[in-house]
């Protein structure tokens, strides 16, 4: 059974690898070339430092997924929206690890203070990304059509958004 828990500094490269597969071959992100180690801890360390969770799975010893949050917007007023992020190892997909991990990332997510989260997804086809954040509590809000261009083709984003907590029932402070 695998173990969802804050990211360590010792899981940068397993991160950065996991990732990389997804930017070479997937359309979940709309990078195209994989970020260095360097970067990623570099990411890892602005949504740390923001006081936002940054999580892994991990069985037996070794990373199979990460998922974060950070800000919607940098804009003060944005402040309680932040966008989630998850990635599989691609040896690992269909375990539902995309899954514990969401549910996670959203708990302490609304710990932190964050009453909408919500979800950019890469490619209107990513049926495995869309599924598990409706199997959350999701619901999909539109459809961006035609705003990246990866592997030759015009790729759409899906918006999806959970309210977490007391959402928009009441002020935030």
């Amino acid at each position: 059974m695998p173990t969802i828990r804050p990211s360590r500094d010792e899981d940068v490269p397993a991160i950065t690898a996991i990732y990389a597969h997804h930017v070479l071959h997937g359309t979940g992100t709309f990078e195209i070339d994989p970020p260095s180690e360097a970067d990623m801890a570099a990411r890892r360390a602005d949504v740390l430092g923001k006081g936002l969770p940054y999580l892994v799975a991990e069985q037996d010893g070794q990373v199979l997924g990460f998922a974060y949050c950070n800000w919607f917007k940098p804009r003060p007023a944005y402040r309680f929206s932040a966008e989630d992020s998850i990635y599989v190892a691609d040896g690992a997909r269909g375990l539902g690890l995309g899954r514990q991990l969401l549910a996670a990332l959203a708990d302490r997510a609304e710990a932190a203070g964050v009453r909408k989260l919500l979800a950019v997804i890469g490619d209107s086809a990513n049926a495995g990304s869309i599924g598990v954040h409706r199997a959350l509590g999701f619901t999909e809000v539109g459809v961006m059509r035609s705003v990246g261009w990866k592997f030759g083709a015009w790729r759409d984003i899906v918006l999806m958004e959970k309210p977490l907590g007391a959402g928009d029932t009441t002020a935030p402070e």
